[in-house]
């Protein structure tokens, strides 16, 4: 059997048997389908197909989308570090003012700025100052130290003395 192919018309021929003024026909159409193929072949065009477009728009909305929230997530990164670094000064700023609140709980600390910034004296003490031309005073100021650095007694617990003085109200010969 011979197989068939068929013609521009539809019509079935077998190979091999062409009809009456139908194979110079053929033999055109496959030159035709022939030269068109080398054509395309020589030139080779890339075609653009509407899946490339697709995927190309679906790159394009995740590169935005990521370019976004790393640009955010940067931002956020530095507001963080400022924020750390803000955090950083208050709690020094915080502990130089709880130093400064334990050295007005001492009494020696608390006269000293009362004669230094009021210019008040202990009953009996006279109060002189020797100014310069500008009215500075001339000559050194007295300085306390810090009392957490001057060397002292550890300090004891309020339970232990009440109970110390209970004891001792119980046994008033040996406390003598």
């Amino acid at each position: 059997m011979a197989a068939q192919r068929r013609t521009p018309a539809g019509r079935g021929v077998s190979r091999g048997q062409a009809g009456p003024g139908r194979g110079l026909a053929a033999g055109r159409t496959t030159l035709r389908n022939a030269a068109v193929a080398a054509a395309a072949a020589g030139r080779e065009r890339p075609r653009i197909t509407s899946r490339a477009v697709v995927l190309l728009l679906v790159l394009a909305v995740l590169t935005v989308s990521w370019a976004s929230s790393f640009r955010a997530w940067f931002q956020q990164r530095a507001e963080m570090d400022s924020l750390r670094a803000q955090i950083a000064r208050t709690q020094a700023d915080i502990d130089r003012l709880e130093a400064q609140k334990k050295r007005w709980k001492d009494d020696a600390y608390v006269k000293q700025q009362a004669r230094l910034r009021f210019g008040y004296v202990m009953p009996g003490q006279d109060s002189l100052i020797a100014l310069d031309e500008n009215g500075n005073p001339i000559g050194s100021v007295e300085k306390l130290t810090d009392p957490a650095d001057a060397p002292g007694t550890d300090p004891v617990a309020w339970y232990s003395t009440v109970w110390d003085s209970v004891e001792a109200a119980g046994h008033p010969e040996e406390s003598k």
